[in-house]
């Protein structure tokens, strides 16, 4: 039987019944898929990835990929390989891509909602999987040789990477020092040594096609410093004809040299990649093209960088709702101990463990976020729905895509800490030592989830992206509409009244973090040394809050979904639903009332502590440390 667990029910209340995702079906863009497809498509998704999919999660983990040095070769587990070729051949990937592409355009809202179905039975499939959606970035953002690339990508199942990172700079992709140098028949050799990057070797696709940032040499007024002297490049593993994709036999000179041991997602091959190195072996050179032949290659990576982020947001998530649903299975059958209430009584029937209140508390702890945090993940598909519509019909996307914008560092930053540390702590903890064991999956879970808050930028740099990028550089437009949004919703009479404790908390809880906001704002504005009075030291004030507003930010809106979901869930049981209904309603209710009457008192303390802050850590010596 599958470790996974999904909650298709939730996954559909929030595309139907909180979204309203059935308002744009069969409309525009999206005019072959009516609700009862879209339902059939969930469905079939959900059922594949509980049978298939997550049949190999367990062996690939104990059996992980070889690597060959010599061969510069990584040979995938067999089971999983069977996993990875049920989901190709199935092609629901077809939902993420145009018709120019033999693809069918779904809502993002149906594809990220399906999409964690794959990513809670087995992740790894889907990041092994990336060829399609990296195609179509090629489609879009490519002359007519590029489309006919992604054409060949699409029809023969090619993998794919994005190629960032290196070994001397990390994160800091504008000082990486790979360059592209041109020659005559247009092509470009690439040369440089690059580190973390997914799915780079494997043995389950002919070829493997990397997007590759390098800074091109020899050029005039291109490749220079920073970002911006960066530019994309196609670089194949297998050299192959233009006009029909066949390879042609001959090997690019792009080798995996090194593939790491890690602590968890052990199937997914995280590679060191030597382009155009005679070390490598054979000493071909690493040719690649230009991507649309523009020199315009952090933008066009961005591209690929924002579906990342999204992805690990959806993966932390699924694997949280996954492991809360094991440990409420267990919990409701493991029994230890008498009932809290007859504890003197050692004659006391023995009871399951969901009859203890702490118990209880993290059960709904592990409820609360997991599906909190699956309604920010579908609201924010809900903006990219908005951007695909408009972007057909003509009309100016501009808002929509800042608000998106500024959802995307909340799904990957507080998304993925809150899943990792819910999942380590109370996820972990439902089960007791048996949780530390690996008759259960918990202990793969936490390992497996460890990365989401690290790769495609630590939580440090979302918060750093999600104030001077999607606040301070946007001017607070995007932010001042969400806010509005919420008092609105706290100023409403949103659930007849049995909602009106948690919509007082969930203003408070706004105006805290608007002051947090306000607080770590005025820090930046006199840290600018074109003012005389100004202290350019109290930028390490505001570092020192960034990260701590991703997770201020993320209580709040989570507690606002959470109670959107409530409101709809109090209107639905004013009617005649189901027993089934009934209770699942009745748990977004007490869900949404948990988390907001337990989250929104904390924000008043990160206030405090936010108001407060001084830089002194940053004048502390290191031999302190």
């Amino acid at each position: 039987m599958s470790h996974f667990k999904s909650n298709l029910r939730d996954v559909e209340f929030n595309f139907f019944e909180l979204f309203g995702r059935g308002e744009i079906l069969g409309k525009g863009p999206f005019e072959e898929i009516d609700a009862d497809t879209a339902r059939s498509i969930l469905s079939e998704i959900e059922r594949l990835a509980r049978e298939d999919l997550g049949a190999s999660f367990e062996d690939a983990d104990r059996n992980p990929p070889v690597y060959d040095p010599a061969q510069h070769s990584v040979t995938m587990p067999p089971e999983f390989k069977k996993s990875y070729d049920a989901w190709m051949n199935a092609e629901w990937w077809r939902l993420q891509l145009p018709e120019e592409l033999g693809g069918q355009r779904a809502p993002a809202s149906l594809v990220w909602g399906s999409a964690e179905f794959v990513l809670g039975a087995n992740p790894a499939i889907w990041m092994f999987a990336t060829g399609p959606g990296f195609a179509r970035i090629v489609f879009e953002n490519g002359n007519e040789r590029d489309r006919q690339i992604a054409q060949h990508m699409i029809d023969r199942h090619w993998s794919a990477t994005m190629v960032l990172t290196e070994p001397d700079a990390g994160s800091d992709v504008g000082a990486g020092r790979t360059k592209a140098f041109p020659n005559e028949d247009g092509t470009w050799n690439i040369e440089g040594v690059k580190r973390f990057i997914t799915s780079a070797e494997h043995d389950m696709a002919d070829n493997i096609m990397h997007l590759v940032l390098a800074r091109p040499q020899g050029v005039e007024g291109v490749g220079g410093p920073g970002t911006k002297g960066l530019s994309l490049f196609l670089v194949p593993k297998h050299h192959f004809d233009h006009e029909t994709g066949e390879l042609t036999g001959e090997r690019n000179g792009a080798y995996v040299t090194n593939v790491e041991k890690k602590m968890g997602l052990k199937v997914s091959s995280t590679c060191e990649v030597t382009f155009g190195d005679s070390s490598t072996g054979e000493g071909q050179p690493a040719r690649g093209w230009l991507l649309g032949e523009v020199h315009d290659g952090i933008n066009q990576m961005f591209r690929v960088i924002e579906n990342a982020r999204m992805m690990v947001g959806a993966k932390a998530i699924a694997t949280l709702s996954t492991g809360y649903l094991n440990a409420l299975e267990y919990a409701k059958e493991r029994v230890q101990g008498a009932d809290l209430t007859q504890a003197s009584d050692k004659t006391a029937p023995r009871v399951t463990i969901t009859h203890h209140p702490d118990v209880r508390r993290s059960l709904l702890t592990q409820k609360a976020f997991a599906e909190g945090l699956r309604s920010l993940a579908m609201y924010t598909t809900t903006w990219q729905d908005d951007i695909i519509m408009k972007g057909v019909s003509g009309e100016d996307a501009t808002l929509s895509e800042a608000i998106n914008d500024l959802l995307l560092p909340l799904v990957k930053g507080y998304g993925s800490e809150r899943s990792w540390v819910v999942l380590g702590t109370e996820t972990l903890q439902t089960f007791g030592g048996s949780g530390f064991l690996q008759d259960y999956p918990i202990e793969q879970y936490v390992r497996d989830a460890k990365i989401d808050t690290l790769y495609e930028g630590t939580t440090a740099i979302q918060g750093q992206d999600l104030f001077f990028r999607k606040i301070v550089k946007d001017k607070g437009q995007a932010l001042g509409y969400l806010a509005q949004e919420i008092e609105q919703f706290a100023a409403s009479d949103a659930g007849n009244g049995r909602l009106k404790v948690e919509r007082e908390l969930l203003a408070q809880g706004l105006g805290d973090a608007q002051a947090i906001i306000g607080a770590i704002f005025a820090d930046l504005m006199s840290a600018n040394p074109a003012d005389e009075n100004g202290d350019i030291t109290n930028i390490y004030k505001v570092g020192l809050n960034t990260t701590r507003l991703v997770y201020v930010l993320g209580d709040v809106v989570v507690a606002w979904l959470l109670l959107r979901g409530a409101e709809v869930a109090l209107d639905k049981l004013g009617g005649e639903v189901s027993t089934a209904d009934q209770a699942f309603y009745e748990g977004k209710i007490a869900a949404a009332s948990f988390f907001t009457r337990q989250m929104m008192p904390m924000l008043a303390g990160e206030r405090a502590i936010a108001e407060n802050i001084d830089g002194s850590i940053m004048e502390l010596d290191e031999a302190a440390f």
